[in-house]
């Protein structure tokens, strides 16, 4: 759970990207069509098409194709919004446990995007209402199960990417081993990438105002190339197609 409000808009001729962060979720809204690779996110994402629809595609099965879609923590897959979307990302212990992605109808994607506060076809701002867009969420999924207070405090320490974990254990009164093993056997999540994740979104957070370079350091990347390889591992693309500059080549 991120404690604290970032955001930022990059625009570039017909091409605008916003991004937020919050207590509930992290967004992205875009107003063009976009497609992701392959990745396995430690989080929940919910796709909402503006106009579209999004598809899916797994190894091995067929293509799902829905007017919007959440999506589980960790299942492996590639995804694409076939006109301008917003795509939500809610921690894993926020919402209850599913093991497949659940289709929206266009009427459940038209209440999820009001509830962000978008005012026209592109979609919410930087002002985006994460809180009131969880909540709706929430009438489709229901309440999620409750964590045991250590794991509790721990994810949320978690989500920022400056504790380390022997720190975080040792606020909470376990081992580092003990601790990975509850996590993992209460959220379904190992905590490495848990702080994967954290870091990641530290890191696009910065974007717009810095080098892609001085994110990844910022955000505690070993360099521009990790920072890179878990981009595309954890959300299916880099932080380049999230840069200023990367909108001034479109």
């Amino acid at each position: 759970m991120i404690q604290s409000f970032h955001a930022w808009a990059l625009e570039q001729n017909d091409r605008r990207i916003v991004y937020a962060s919050g207590a509930e979720a992290t967004m992205f809204a875009e107003t063009c069509a976009f497609g992701v690779t392959r990745h396995r996110l430690p989080a929940w994402k919910v796709v909402l098409p503006i106009g579209g629809h999004a598809e899916l595609l797994r190894p091995g099965q067929p293509m799902v194709t829905a007017a919007g879609l959440i999506v589980p923590p960790q299942f492996a897959h590639t995804c694409a919004a076939t006109s301008p979307y917003v795509a939500l990302f809610v921690d894993s212990w926020l919402l209850p446990p599913t093991p497949e992605p659940i289709p929206l109808d266009a009427a459940e994607v038209r209440r999820l995007v009001a509830a962000l506060g978008a005012a026209d076809e592109g979609g919410p701002g930087t002002a985006a209402d994460l809180a009131s867009g969880y909540l709706e969420l929430r009438t489709l999924t229901q309440a999620p199960p409750p964590l045991d207070p250590r794991v509790a405090h721990a994810v949320r320490l978690s989500s920022h990417p400056e504790p380390d974990i022997t720190s975080i254990a040792a606020e909470v009164g376990l081992s580092a081993p003990r601790l990975r093993a509850l996590v993992r056997q209460t959220v379904g999540i190992p905590l490495t990438r848990l702080r994967q994740w954290a870091r990641l979104r530290a890191a696009i957070a910065e974007l717009p105002g810095t080098t892609a370079a001085m994110a990844a350091a910022t955000a505690g990347f070993a360099d521009q190339a990790h920072l890179a390889r878990t981009a595309r591992g954890l959300v299916g693309r880099t932080p380049a197609s999230l840069h200023a500059t990367a909108l001034n080549r479109s």
